[in-house]
């Protein structure tokens, strides 16, 4: 069994005065991606000493920046995503020898974005590269990270308050009806007719129309099943945390081949809200490898 736990621990060096050696220490993990690092390697070395550890940094100083640490030495890894794409610190692979297969290993950090800004053009520019990339990373690959999407109204707790916002507009979830639908065939993408007017807003019909599904399986809802979150990320403002007023934006998205041999997976909520050590939870998959 090999475990993958996948977290944007906002800050490395934040997270490890708040207490993430004590997770690392007891979760059992073999390979963990992170998401803004910001920071350098020596700072990830420092959490993990021993491990085998790559980074992508931001050219931004102090902002974004993703990593994978291993246990065993990976035999290869990529950085980027194609010319033109605003993915320096974002978008990291790496190939593991698990047995007799290859795994890649992909730890990403998608745009937050806003609406109507040049952040949000980046956006669309990372989704697009996403789509493209996908199909080419293999048999056995899982996308792990703070993806900034939240793909269903079940991944948001006050969803109709966030159909025009960025990480709930109908165009942003239509890149995950494509990730996710059936290999080969056409997008249908989704409606809430049933949830009246606000629910209108959410449909993504008319953004999936053209796409090819990719395939992939959203880990995380095909083991918990049609049920509310379970969310990997609170709000700092008012009581989001304890009322568990969150969304459901990391994932791990795999490849049907690698899907299939998911044994658990959970998301590790911080047991109150002053023992957290980022305002992300960990999402841990064990699989069968």
């Amino acid at each position: 069994m090999t475990r993958i736990a996948s977290v944007n621990v906002n800050g490395i060096r934040a997270a490890a005065r708040k207490g993430m050696a004590g997770w690392i220490e007891s979760s059992g993990v073999d390979i963990l991606t992170i998401q803004e690092v910001r920071g350098q390697l020596e700072h990830l070395e420092a959490v993990l000493p021993g491990w085998h550890i790559f980074e992508e940094e931001s050219p931004q100083k102090g902002r974004a920046g993703v990593a994978i640490a291993s246990r065993e030495p990976a035999i290869a890894h990529r950085t980027g995503l194609g010319e033109g794409v605003d993915a320096q610190g974002r978008w990291l692979e790496a190939d593991f020898q698990i047995g007799d297969r290859v795994v890649t290993v992909v730890s990403a950090y998608v745009h937050s974005g806003e609406v109507d800004t040049p952040k949000q053009d980046a956006k669309w520019l990372f989704l697009d590269a996403m789509a493209s990339r996908l199909p080419q990373l293999g048999e056995y690959a899982v996308v792990t990270g703070d993806l900034n999407v939240g793909h269903r109204e079940f991944d948001i707790k006050n969803w109709k308050g966030n159909v025009s916002r960025a990480g709930f507009l109908a165009r942003e979830r239509a890149y995950f009806d494509q990730f996710l639908g059936a290999a080969g065939e056409p997008v249908v993408g989704q409606f809430s007719g049933s949830r009246g007017k606000v629910g209108e807003l959410s449909d993504t019909r008319p953004y999936a129309a053209g796409r090819t599904g990719l395939g992939f399986v959203d880990v995380g809802r095909a083991f918990a099943g049609e049920v509310e979150g379970p969310f990997s990320w609170w709000s700092n403002r008012g009581q989001a945390f304890d009322k568990d007023t969150g969304w459901r934006i990391d994932y791990h998205l795999a490849t049907p081949a690698l899907a299939a041999l998911v044994e658990g997976y959970r998301v590790d909520r911080y047991p109150s809200y002053d023992t957290r050590w980022s305002d992300h939870a960990p999402v841990v998959a064990d699989y069968a490898l």
